[in-house]
């Protein structure tokens, strides 16, 4: 695609977002349906494409990052308003980072930016918002699907990785884009709220796969085959509600490789009821075939196993689905153990209660992955619906 440079406008200043001016109404929004880009040309002279210049619109009726193809990087920060904060700070709050993200994402230096030559390169840079139960209350709306998830036996929860009141999820093709912008929206998020917890993720480096293809975990699994498409029907009726809201559910969840390395093969394939290779379900040879639950053995055992993962997290209600779109995450070790790795599992859907929860249940009393996997951090959200220019996330809110 020709690549369209962003234009030059003139922004509202720095006091203006802080302490006024109007919202536009949603009803000036376009709706884009999946987010666009535009991709930057090769340099002059040189062989090599470049894609640092390539853009997603921060405006439209829903919020970016939820359809955008993942990027390579991301990073998922949990804030705590401060005690104190009143309706009118929370509206200067998310003004001022609505504004800092429709500037960065679109390569422009966000206001007061002491390092405006690392915001030159968005990289198909997103940032969107999550709301957690403290900020919808102090909005003066109902927290509703925003609320905690229930308890699950599988559950080992830590609190640093629990919870929070305003999520900033950032991603990027550039590492170094992610990092200036968490600072640069941290810093001016300060007076108003401290962080939480701070949850960085990866994937394939772009361009080193086909776009689309679907990510591995570090167990070596194809993660996330049954997904619907973006921008499709179905993907409208699982995530989308009529607002243009959704809700994202993120758990953190330890992977325990040590002890997966002692399974063989034939083992892992059987605890997950797909071939590590490819993806394709064991009655199938390809990845996106359709398992077949019934089929058996020459011994009479079903091929896919009832604690099978798959087979765990489907339902014959065919309204218990989620769009999902996690990120692996491998750190230092912090105490004995070999590794420290993981997944930061995230999904979309229009409910929390009617289509996540029964899945989690399903996986919870019995799912053969339990053994080596363990959530440790749980968090529930709001995403609101996107925002015209001139706007802000979360306006909606206050329009009474």
């Amino acid at each position: 695609m020709p690549h369209v440079d962003a234009p030059a406008k003139q922004g509202p200043s720095r006091r203006g977002i802080l302490f006024g001016g109007a919202a536009a109404g949603l009803g000036a929004i376009v709706a884009l349906g999946i987010d666009s880009l535009s991709s930057a040309a090769a340099p002059a002279g040189g062989s090599e494409p470049l894609h640092g210049q390539a853009v997603i619109p921060f405006y439209g009726s829903h919020q970016a990052g939820i359809t955008t193809e993942p990027q390579a990087h991301a990073s998922y920060v949990a804030l705590n308003l401060r005690d104190g904060l009143d309706h009118e700070s929370l509206q200067r709050l998310l003004r001022l980072l609505s504004d800092d993200a429709a500037r960065l994402t679109q390569g422009q230096a966000a206001l007061a930016d002491t390092e405006p030559e690392l915001g030159t390169v968005p990289a198909r840079l997103t940032v969107t918002f999550g709301f957690g139960p403290k900020l919808m209350e102090l909005a003066g709306s109902s927290a509703g699907e925003s609320q905690p998830l229930p308890e699950f036996k599988i559950d080992e929860l830590e609190e640093r990785w629990n919870d929070g009141d305003l999520l900033l999820h950032i991603a990027s093709d550039d590492p170094l884009s992610v990092a200036h912008a968490q600072r640069m929206m941290l810093k001016d998020a300060r007076r108003f709220a401290s962080v939480k917890w701070v949850q960085s993720g990866f994937r394939r480096s772009r361009g080193s796969e086909a776009s689309g293809t679907t990510m591995r975990n570090l167990f070596g699994q194809v993660d996330g085959t049954v997904n619907p498409v973006p921008g499709s029907e179905d993907f409208n009726s699982v995530v989308w509600n009529a607002d243009g809201s959704t809700t994202m559910v993120i758990r953190r969840i330890r992977m325990n490789v040590d002890t997966w390395d002692e399974l063989d093969r034939s083992g892992r394939e059987f605890s997950v009821g797909r071939t590590l290779g490819n993806g394709a379900p064991t009655t199938g040879s390809k990845e996106h075939d359709e398992p077949d639950f019934e089929a058996t053995n020459a011994l009479g055992f079903t091929v896919i196993a009832a604690h099978a993962h798959i087979r765990r997290a489907r339902s014959k209600n065919t309204n218990e689905r989620i769009f999902r779109r996690g990120y692996n995450y491998d750190e230092p070790p912090t105490g004995s153990e070999i590794s420290n790795s993981g997944l930061i599992f995230v999904s979309y859907q229009k409910s929390v209660a009617e289509q996540y929860t029964p899945m989690q249940q399903r996986l919870s009393d019995l799912d053969a992955l339990n053994q080596w996997t363990t959530p440790i951090g749980s968090a529930v959200f709001l995403i609101r619906q996107g925002c015209a220019e001139g706007g802000f996330i979360g306006e909606t809110l206050f329009a009474a």
